[in-house]
């Protein structure tokens, strides 16, 4: 195998793929990239058997030609060295030459290096995800989708299905549920695709994260395929494999509070800043407890106490305040990470008591699960 290849285009393609490459990996082929080369171009392939990435460079590409190729063949090389390599080299063309032994040659200038590859043909085969029902998304969709659920996802391996976000594609309509048991996050979206079958899937959530990172926002759709206990995210030059969490996901709809004793419509900005600024004493008790309390004024007050360190307390001004008077108690980090799930100004927060799950919704929602955030308070004495 010999080539010679754009060092940018190199770069970008092994910061793909390296995202799915882990040190802790059990099969020691999977710490390296394989690079295979034939008529079309060069494809990199990264996976930790949970996770692949294939990234393919062609040969030309906007009438540039990005790979010359003087003889095919394939290589899997560290990707740790590699990696730290490629980026490093000098010159804007990077040449692969593949000698005896799996040697491989990198060559960039005046820069040389020698590495030891291995057997390409001993790494394991890519999921083969073909007869699945293709779904089509725009990227920015999905980039919220994911943005919107993933932090909620638990990350305590007791109950391993809780790892992952749950879809359900139902009647046309694709709805996202994280929850760690202690929140909930929840995106609801119709589908511009017509699917004949439901599916009901759980995509861990380290998948959708390492995704959202490699999402372009300079590509207009992504396309799913759903398969084989197999998910596969299709971009033009990419493809994007990650397994699929077994066992059944619990039903959440169960949780969402639908007896509603008191209502707050507030901005979330400056809610937002509240409750950092209340967190700054609150982190060192486990919990982040930060208290929030409505008052006759139409303000409420969001404080936190920490005996060995002090107290905070500051009074936020609300648009709206309808119900029973309120004193509740939460964890400021699930507070924070959902009001930064919202895209609007104001929220509502709805209180079914204060020890009762309650619920965040945008004020302008027009479909009640269109994004919903839910945070179970807690209890202190």
């Amino acid at each position: 195998m010999k080539f010679i290849i754009k060092r940018d285009r190199l770069v970008q393609a092994v910061n793909e793929v390296s995202r799915a490459i882990s040190s802790r990996t059990t099969i020691p082929i999977l710490t390296g990239i394989k690079i295979t080369v034939n008529d079309e171009g060069v494809t990199l392939t990264g996976s930790d058997s949970d996770i692949s990435i294939e990234a393919f460079i062609p040969l030309i590409d906007n009438d540039e030609v990005i790979v010359e190729v003087e003889s095919f063949g394939g290589i899997v090389l560290q990707a740790r060295y590699f990696g730290d390599i490629v980026r490093r080299l000098p010159d804007e063309n990077v040449e692969l030459e593949v000698v005896s032994s799996y040697q491989t040659n990198i060559r960039s200038g005046q820069a040389s290096f020698t590495l030891n590859g291995l057997d390409p043909l001993e790494y394991p085969k890519l999921p083969e995800v073909t007869d699945g029902k293709k779904i089509i998304l725009p990227i920015n969709v999905l980039k919220n989708i994911i943005r919107q659920t993933v932090f909620a996802v638990s990350a305590i391996e007791v109950r391993p299905v809780l790892t992952g976000v749950n879809w359900l594609i139902k009647e046309n309509l694709l709805t996202a549920v994280a929850t760690d048991s202690h929140r909930l996050a929840l995106r609801e979206i119709p589908l511009e695709t017509s699917l004949e079958e439901d599916y009901n899937v759980v995509i861990p959530g380290k998948s959708l994260s390492e995704l959202n990172k490699i999402l372009d926002d300079a590509s207009e759709s992504i396309e799913m395929v759903i398969a084989n206990n197999q998910i596969l995210f299709k971009l033009k030059d990419l493809l994007f494999y990650s397994r699929l969490l077994e066992g059944s996901y619990p039903d959440t709809s169960r949780l969402i509070p639908t007896d509603i004793k008191s209502e707050l419509v507030i901005n979330s900005k400056s809610f937002l800043q509240a409750i950092d600024r209340a967190s700054l004493l609150a982190r060192e008790n486990r919990n982040n407890v930060i208290k929030l309390s409505t008052l006759e004024s139409g303000q409420v007050e969001v404080s936190s106490n920490s005996p060995e360190i002090g107290n905070v307390s500051e009074r936020v001004f609300s648009q709206q305040f309808s119900g029973e008077e309120l004193k509740i108690s939460f964890n400021g980090k699930y507070m924070m990470d959902a009001l930064r799930a919202f895209e609007g100004d104001d929220i509502v927060i709805s209180f079914a008591g204060t020890m009762r799950p309650f619920v965040i919704r945008p004020k302008d929602a027009t479909n009640p699960n269109e994004i919903l955030q839910l945070i179970t308070p807690v209890r202190t004495y």
